[in-house]
């Protein structure tokens, strides 16, 4: 895939679909109107979950959600790369592309809930459940990937991880471990802007994130991650040099229009003119126009996907209210230890007891 050169350190840069609607056509992966339509599908229905979770959590019937409102290209453009037989390593905010690789809604809702079972994935499935420390599921990883390599599968593994991540040692050590022994690995920094309330220029002061790669010995390359064609098409590339043994570290540029949790006030780092100027970026509103204006989608198509959504959804968080009703919350002493310490007992005779 031809790209733009950027940076000192020859860092490629790729923009498939410009924010004003214009195509690369160059660049522009050979994607099928069913499967252009299922992107966007994927997108509207990961908007439409985050905004229903953050309703949930503020009325109480949810604990903290991290929505990924303004990265749904990053992540279901990614998440459409993806062979049945390649590995998805996520971090704790991948809604968009767990709902993609075929996860269920209520499943995200019990996960939010605190309930186990929402982390549980199918024998089937790929998939690692998500991982709540910064910048530690590289290194899961880098060693299935590594894996991959020693058993010499026609496979390859994806990690998520945000900007902030990239200022772990963690994730540098998983990209060299990754370079030195040929591990199927494309390391996906979705560079929102912020980690949390550190702006991006407060936390490394490297022209790109993808440059890090360099010193791991591994390619990097940027791309417009609010752009789902440019993101497909740059992860696609990857996983194939990957699947090869040629690890890369993909930086997909994009915004957290939402809240980083919803414990988290946005507000008080970021000002209304920033979050404007990036709204007008959208994601899923540039991918809807661009299917417009290809007749991929029509005014009723799109009212008709909604419609969908919305009852799919509605019917999921039902299901998500009922499950949780079966569960035990003394459940949570269970399985921790083989002989649980007195501390530990004393806690569970509290909380039987209320108090």
């Amino acid at each position: 895939m031809p790209r733009q050169r950027i940076a000192e350190f020859g860092v490629d840069s790729v923009q498939v679909l410009a924010e004003d609607g214009t195509v690369d056509r160059e660049l522009a992966p050979d994607l099928s109107d069913e499967r252009l339509r299922e992107a966007y599908r994927q997108m509207k229905r990961s908007r439409r979950l985050d905004e229903r979770a953050i309703a949930l959590q503020r009325r109480g019937e949810l604990g903290t959600y991290a929505p990924a409102i303004g990265q749904e290209a990053a992540q279901v453009g990614s998440a459409l790369a993806l062979a049945d037989e390649d590995w998805m390593v996520p971090s704790f905010r991948e809604s968009a592309a767990f709902l993609t690789r075929g996860a269920s809604p209520h499943a995200l809702l019990w996960y939010a809930m605190g309930m186990e079972e929402g982390a549980e994935i199918p024998d089937e499935n790929r998939d690692m459940p998500p991982a709540v420390p910064v910048g530690t599921q590289p290194l899961h990883a880098a060693g299935i990937g590594w894996g991959q390599e020693l058993e010499g599968e026609d496979a390859a593994t994806l990690t998520y991880f945000g900007d902030g991540a990239t200022s772990e040692g963690d994730v540098y050590e998983a990209m060299n471990v990754a370079g030195v022994f040929d591990a199927h690995v494309v390391f996906l920094c979705q560079n929102n802007q912020y980690a949390i309330s550190t702006p991006r220029a407060q936390q490394t002061r490297t022209e790109t994130l993808a440059q890090k790669a360099v010193a791991a010995g591994i390619e990097g390359v940027q791309v417009d991650g609010n752009d789902l064609l440019g993101v497909y098409g740059v992860v696609s590339d990857a996983l194939e040099r990957a699947r090869a043994g040629d690890p890369v570290f993909v930086e997909a540029l994009t915004y957290r229009l939402s809240m980083h949790t919803t414990s988290d006030n946005p507000a008080v780092y970021r000002t209304e003119d920033e979050e404007t100027e990036w709204g007008r970026r959208g994601p899923v509103e540039r991918f809807e126009a661009y299917l417009l204006e290809e007749g991929v989608l029509d005014d009723e198509a799109v009212a008709r996907i909604d419609e969908e959504i919305e009852a799919e959804l509605a019917d999921a968080i039902e299901r998500a209210k009922a499950g949780e009703a079966d569960v035990d919350p003394a459940d949570m002493f269970e399985f921790a230890y083989a002989d649980p310490p007195r501390s530990v007992e004393r806690q569970r005779e509290a909380f039987e007891r209320g108090e």
